[in-house]
């Protein structure tokens, strides 16, 4: 544990990428093969499930420091982090632990095995035989918010340089669904393993956003485009007698989309494809909130099967035959996707994404703008001869999304930030005319300069009307500009819409409260976008 602890504090004080790599790289060739594995894990977001509840981690550490609650609770806002607030507080350690990283994750790991006073007698014992860094990390970890400024990407380059493998071959190994508790750092890294390439992804190939136009890319001729969808961006794998469907974010999702199992029996073995995962109705994708009823699931029930039936849109082939095809321009691969889904039968939830043609960048314009029309983001651009690359890579794949919607909202509520913004109120709650109420319907957290945000929370700590826990109602004054990529029904919110990546794109210093918008106007969005 001691020498994750070092790695970590060798990390958290450098922004120099070079710096971290070389820290990663020489952890990687010192430590133990079980501490190599389960850093890997942690550095790729595979972290344990929260053993204890923050509520108990609070009384008991302010048990142990001595402490009222009542003063432990005014402390955790000021320091803006529970950890680091538990760390500070203790007292010092009554011994040194020699335990590795991954003795201590085993500990982690059967604390949910055990009754709370069996629980608590634990995580006493491990406070007093760690330092500041190491209980940060254990209260990190135990709670399930361990994060270090360090990407997947970053850490397989540390990887391939410790190990003289590959950064490629690293970043497919490290894909897919695997576990400390299921496998070995030998078997994850150095060892063949034929059953993992059944189901392996490929790691995603991630576009920039396009912020000033496609006229610096070059000419019109050199690019492809296609609709950029607002679903679940997905791999299908067909390998063997079996299918495989992943996310983005490495997640396994095979079961929530059942229908997809019939690319089985048009598909080929030794088939990926990448696309986009939608719910679909007719001859457009239904609302992202319809296809997010599906997520978190084991199963899915016949109703919202029916509700809400997904397609998956192909635009790229990764594997064909059992090869991998990444190499290829993908004005290649393109063609042999559209030579591949060319007899599919109609009805299969399987559909080519289809291309825009364009001559010139105008033309491509004017197809951008009727993109919310047909139930898109805007379009995507790829240069023809591009392959198929490993993570975000600049110059080859661009969004080019349409301009968000916009409002203008009152804020009603203020919370305060955490970490580095823990003194700061930087979480707000907007509200819209309802006749002569305001009724609230998002809440925001970004968009604003350090100095606004400053600004506001001086405002906000002297005009608070009321308090509800950390949050306080202030008054209803200051007028904010609303801009969200999306707007739906929910159920959920007393307005009865929700907004998708609703985020503050100004403060109206120039309008007062009673020019913000209606709740009508945000069901005449609802009509037109949806």
């Amino acid at each position: 544990m001691k020498r994750f602890a070092r790695l970590f504090t060798s990390l958290d004080q450098t922004t120099r990428t070079t710096a971290k790599v070389d820290a990663l790289a020489a952890y990687f060739s010192e430590a133990p093969a079980a501490d190599r594995l389960w850093t890997i894990a942690l550095l790729s977001g595979r972290r344990p499930r929260r053993a204890v509840t923050t509520t108990r981690l609070r009384e008991w550490a302010a048990e142990r420091a001595g402490l009222p609650l009542w003063l432990f609770e005014e402390c955790y806002p000021v320091v803006g982090d529970l950890a680091e607030t538990i760390a500070l507080v203790l007292p010092p350690a009554a011994s040194a632990s020699k335990a590795t990283l991954a003795e201590r994750m085993a500990e982690i790991r059967a604390l949910a095995t055990v009754d709370e006073p069996e629980r608590k007698a634990r995580i006493l014992n491990a406070w007093d035989s760690l330092d500041g860094t190491e209980r940060f990390l254990f209260n990190k970890l135990i709670t399930g918010g361990f994060r270090v400024g360090v990407s997947q990407k970053l850490m397989t380059r540390a990887l391939a340089q410790a190990t003289g493998q590959d950064e490629a071959e690293l970043a497919h190994r490290l894909m897919g669904d695997w576990r400390p508790e299921t496998t070995s750092y030998h078997a994850l890294i150095e060892a063949p393993d034929p059953a993992a390439d059944l189901s392996r992804p490929y790691p995603f190939y991630l576009a920039y956003q396009l912020e000033d136009g496609p006229e610096g890319l070059g000419a019109p001729e050199d690019w492809l485009a296609e609709h950029k969808w607002d679903g679940i961006r997905g791999q299908l794998i067909v390998r063997g007698a079996e299918h495989f469907v992943w996310s983005r974010g490495e997640e396994l999702m095979t079961d929530r989309f059942p229908e997809l199992a019939a690319a089985r029996d048009f598909l080929p073995p030794g088939t990926v494809l990448d696309g986009e995962i939608l719910a679909w109705a007719g001859d457009r994708p239904l609302a992202f909130n319809a296809l997010q009823k599906r997520l978190g699931r084991k199963s899915v029930p016949r109703k919202l099967l029916e509700e809400a039936p997904v397609v998956l849109k192909a635009y790229d082939l990764l594997e064909e035959g059992g090869a991998d095809t990444r190499a290829l321009p993908f004005a290649e691969r393109r063609a042999r996707l559209e030579a591949l889904l060319a007899d599919l039968p109609a009805g299969l939830p399987l559909r080519l994404s289809p291309l825009i043609a364009f001559d010139t960048w105008d033309s491509l314009a004017e197809t951008r703008a009727a993109s919310r029309g047909l139930g898109a983001e805007g379009v995507m651009l790829k240069r023809r001869a591009s392959p198929y690359l490993a993570g975000r890579k600049k110059g080859d794949w661009w969004k080019w999304k349409v301009d968000p919607l916009s409002v203008d909202a009152v804020m009603v509520y203020a919370q305060a930030g955490h970490g580095r913004r823990a003194n700061l109120y930087t979480d707000f709650t907007f509200a819209v005319w309802d006749g002569a109420a305001l009724v609230p319907f998002t809440k925001a957290y970004s968009g604003l300069t350090d100095a606004e945000f400053r600004q506001i929370t001086a405002w906000v700590r002297k005009n608070t009307l009321q308090r509800f826990g950390p949050v306080r109602q202030v008054t209803p004054q200051h007028v904010f500009e609303i801009a969200f990529e999306g707007i739906q029904e929910s159920s959920r919110h007393k307005s009865g819409l929700a907004l998708r990546f609703p985020r503050m794109a100004r403060w109206r210093h120039d309008k007062p409260a009673a020019e913000a918008n209606t709740l009508d106007d945000l069901r005449l969005l609802l009509q037109r976008y949806g």
